[in-house]
């Protein structure tokens, strides 16, 4: 997987550079589209126009026990339009973009807005917030892959895997998928943008068996770059360790308890304060959070960054989907919320400014302490090291926190054995407020990036 020099995803043959020119060819196309779209809109009488449109083209494979399970290439298209007339709106969307297609669309997109309600909120984002500065944020790496290719790395990463212990039972399968998009964005006050990028993934999913009984576990990895995939014998051999470590589980009686989450779980987390502060929960009044900015929620040590504009991000922009230039914010400094995530429509509910959040929050980095996982777990001493949530118990407009889960008991600071069959449950303000440490153990497999959390406190619910 290292030192691969990319190439084009749809011929494997052709040279990257080839490869660079059909994209520019597709940006240019769908960029045209978009444009001629929006002209046509407003010839109709449109006051405002916004247009998406998206291409994806992909390789995905699956394996299982050693034999292809699934094998599928797509080549998809998107197409979106919406248009006012005034403060009246009407959206339609095709994936066929052929030109009558697209007629068809914007005729649709008319119509209905002449049947919907006049609100005075509605609108594109002030012209004079569009994001003017083009940033290349090296989001495209084609690998240049076959399906020979991408099925011999998924055999091998299953492989790998069920060569981790004797204890492995099988396989759930083992899977590979490269895509390639280009995503565009234009409106009625000048803005077009069209970027091209890359997404490439490999996971393994194993089961294990003792006397006891069977567990499931897996690994994966996941990057904008190939040459930053984890190999697949690692993937596999790591799948393996999780899965034999969760033999031997036990149950828990009911008790209160310091709680550990590893960063896959921490993350989530973070979402949900996201999805607490976004402009549509707080204008809805149905956030946890109303009233909260400038207002401590963490302790001094905690800093949540927003970092846009990093380079091969998983969730990278320059621009977010309504046109408006992305910054580097601070979302949580010294503990304190010192922002909401505002899309324009939210922006003028609330009376407040659009912060460049339609589509959502891009790169969240929460800032480590210096103690790594296993000194986490020394601090904690006796706890729940929390690996595994299932279930939807966050309820944003109270902050309860339910879910079910698993993981490992720790005592005298050394992990004891697996536990099953429990629920943690507490609420998100207690829960930020009572955050004792932030480990070291940054996991990159997503769009928020942190280290393992160390809660001091959480009811655990078990016999």
């Amino acid at each position: 997987m290292r030192n691969r020099q990319p190439a084009s995803v749809s011929n494997p043959q052709k040279e990257s550079a080839a490869d660079q020119i059909d994209v520019i060819e597709q940006m240019a196309l769908l960029t045209e589209k978009a444009d001629t779209i929006i002209k046509k809109a407003q010839a109709k009488g449109a006051s405002q126009v916004e247009v998406g449109v998206g291409k994806d083209l992909g390789l995905s494979v699956q394996v299982r026990n050693q034999d292809v399970e699934t094998l599928e290439y797509n080549r998809d298209n998107s197409f979106g339009i919406t248009v006012y007339f005034g403060q009246q709106k009407g959206t339609a969307s095709t994936s066929d973009l052929s030109n009558d297609a697209l007629n068809d669309a914007l005729d649709a997109a008319c119509n209905i807005a002449k049947y919907t309600q006049a609100d005075p909120f509605s609108g594109l984002a002030d012209a004079s917030l569009m994001a003017t500065h083009k940033i290349d944020l090296d989001l495209d790496h084609p690998m240049g892959i076959n399906a020979d290719k991408a099925l011999e790395l998924a055999l091998a990463c299953e492989k790998s895997g069920l060569a981790g212990s004797p204890k492995i039972a099988q396989s759930e399968g083992a899977s590979f998928s490269s895509h390639r998009n280009i995503r565009c964005y234009a409106n009625s006050h000048g803005f077009s943008a069209a970027v091209p990028s890359t997404r490439h993934s490999m996971s393994c999913v194993l089961i294990s068996k003792d006397s006891i009984g069977m567990q499931r576990d897996y690994w994966y990895s996941i990057c904008r770059d190939p040459n930053q995939l984890e190999t697949a014998q690692a993937i596999g051999e790591h799948a393996a360790r999780r899965v034999v470590a969760r033999l031997g589980g036990r149950k828990l009686t009911t008790r209160k308890a310091p709680v550990l989450m590893v960063p896959e779980i921490a993350r989530g987390l973070v979402g949900n304060l996201c999805s607490a502060i976004r402009g549509s929960s707080l204008y809805r009044k149905s956030s946890f959070l109303l009233d909260s900015l400038d207002k401590k929620l963490f302790p001094d040590f905690v800093q949540f960054d927003e970092r846009p504009l990093m380079p091969a991000g998983l969730a990278s922009s320059w621009f977010d989907n309504e046109g408006l230039a992305t910054c580097d914010r601070a979302i949580v400094e010294q503990g304190e919320l010192k922002t909401y995530l505002l899309d324009s429509y939210s922006a003028r509910r609330l009376k407040m400014e659009p912060t460049g959040h339609a589509g959502g929050v891009h790169n969240v980095l929460v800032k480590p302490q210096t103690q790594n996982f296993d000194q986490l777990v020394k601090q904690m001493n006796c706890g729940l090291v929390v690996t595994e949530v299932m279930g939807h118990g966050v309820n944003l407009v109270t902050g309860d926190f339910s879910r079910g889960a698993a993981g490992f008991w720790v005592e005298n600071g050394e992990i004891q054995h697996f536990v099953e069959e429990i629920t943690i449950a507490a609420n998100l303000k207690d829960m930020f407020a009572n955050l004792v440490a932030i480990g070291n153990d940054l996991d990159n497999r997503s769009s928020i990036i942190t280290g393992s959390w160390l809660l001091e406190e959480m009811m655990i619910a078990g016999q």
